[in-house]
């Protein structure tokens, strides 16, 4: 059975402080419909630009992820999507009056909680799954950092740390099932190393830290000058060091906690895929930088294998429409009739083909010693397709004529020759409206993507 869409049934607010900008934040989550994902918007911004959840967007990845779109950025991005990840949410919009989402006590934990008060709901749409088929890893060799994804039959994740300090040593954290996040994962911290502490400080970048949302650990000696600083940093009169390393006013939620919040950190990081994961990752030493870049793979895999994904259909068997039956939808006659057979038609997609013979008028001229199919009649030949689509949301298909609006992200991969079989498949991507049909068109000959395109196109009643 598919699983469906999620997001949650009314928006929900909350503020703290920006880690980094040290000012007051103001963040609110809001349901977005199906397939929208996960995006930021920026409301203290003339237009309150958005930003997508998306890989192709990270720009740094010091202390935290961090996104830029046209000039416009958010900063760690990471926590939240974790949180909404780790809830099983598919689509959101997080509003942010700054540049990034408040820090809160360093973990998932308060984003959670405010998911869940707004509450989850099911959407009418079924979720895209990316299905692990074969070990895919990236490696950074300069740290030895490494993502290993392996085929699982549910999403899971594992991180093993090594900060090649004594305080820490080596810590490994599992999270075998999603649904043990809020539990497992969740309330895990952010943490630092005492030096890594102090050069923030002489940079003045950790304006809204203090210690109740970083575990510090004290990995050299603390001192007096360093003491001074930090109380005033931290706005305290006094700070001591805890016999387990860490300065005081914070307890380790579990020992492992840095584990756990770094395996927290490839969810919200792995999350800019775009796409859910069906897998196991196996984070060795993870950071932002690996994981955005294993992100950034991952997302490109996923997109050349959607683009490749041709699809297999029986020829022999006989058409859901043949030629007449087209003839009795589309307003189009030869020459200028460019499919000669519809095999699937749903009020979603529709599928059909053509067989291109070297007999076709447009060869005679395109080109006599090498006949190559115009990709502009590769184009036209997709949009008749999706003609039938739209004309089969009338009772009176013959009454009405179609016309193209827009034609946008065309792209011809291969060449059309004579003898060579195409098959054209279109999925709309909002919902037919007033006889508008927006699609995306794709053309397949010879096990390979011939072309692509996104197309819009309107039905008239003939005057």
């Amino acid at each position: 059975m598919s699983k469906k869409q999620k997001t949650i049934q009314k928006e929900v607010s909350l503020s703290g402080v920006g880690i980094h900008t040290g000012r007051t934040v103001n963040m609110t989550i809001k349901p977005a419909p199906v397939n929208h994902g996960f995006a930021f918007s920026r409301i203290d911004l003339e237009g309150s630009p958005i930003i997508g959840a998306k890989a192709e967007y990270v720009v740094n990845t010091q202390r935290g992820t961090n996104l830029e779109k046209n000039g416009v950025q958010i900063q760690t991005s990471e926590h939240v999507l974790a949180a909404a990840v780790g809830l099983d949410i598919d689509n959101l919009l997080i509003e942010l009056d700054s540049s990034e989402p408040p820090i809160m006590d360093g973990s998932s934990k308060y984003f959670v909680e405010a998911l869940e008060k707004a509450g989850i709901e099911e959407q009418d749409a079924d979720i895209e799954e990316y299905v692990v088929k074969e070990i895919i890893s990236y490696k950074d060799e300069a740290t030895g950092s490494e993502i290993i994804l392996m085929p699982s039959d549910k999403y899971e994740v594992t991180a093993m740390v090594d900060f090649g300090t004594k305080i820490l040593g080596t810590q490994n954290a599992t999270l075998d099932k999603m649904s043990d996040f809020k539990d497992e994962i969740a309330d895990a911290r952010t943490f630092s190393f005492l030096h890594e502490i102090e050069m923030l400080l002489e940079n003045d970048l950790i304006k809204g830290g203090d210690l109740n949302n970083a575990i510090v650990y004290v990995d050299k000696e603390l001192s007096s000058g360093t003491m001074e600083k930090l109380k005033k940093a931290f706005k305290k009169d006094d700070i001591t060091v805890k016999p387990n390393g860490i300065l005081d006013n914070l307890t380790l939620h579990w020992a492992n906690e840095a584990a756990r919040h770094k395996l927290l950190d490839v969810i919200g990081d792995l999350a800019l895929v775009g796409i859910r994961i069906k897998g196991k990752v196996i984070a060795n030493k993870p950071g932002h930088l690996i994981n955005t870049q294993f992100a950034k793979k991952l997302a490109k895999i996923i997109k050349t294998e959607k683009r490749n994904n041709v699809p297999s259909y029986d020829l022999n068997q006989p058409p859901l429409l043949d030629i007449h039956q087209i003839m009795d939808i589309l307003p189009h006659r030869p020459p200028f009739l460019l499919i000669d057979r519809i095999l699937e038609l749903s009020d979603k997609h529709v599928v059909g083909m053509k067989n291109v013979t070297m007999n076709e008028n447009f060869f005679v001229g395109h080109f006599p010693g090498s006949p190559v199919m115009p990709g502009v009649l590769q184009v036209e030949a997709m949009a008749q397709c999706g003609g039938v689509l739209v004309l089969n949301t009338v009772p009176d298909p013959e009454n009405y004529l179609t016309y193209f609006m827009k034609m946008d992200k065309v792209k011809f991969k291969q060449k059309v020759l004579p003898g060579d079989t195409i098959i054209f498949k279109c999925e709309l991507i909002t919902p037919i409206r007033r006889g508008i049909c927006h699609m995306q068109a794709y053309a397949y000959a010879n096990g390979r993507i011939v072309a692509e395109a996104e197309l819009m196109a309107q039905i008239a009643r003939k005057k």
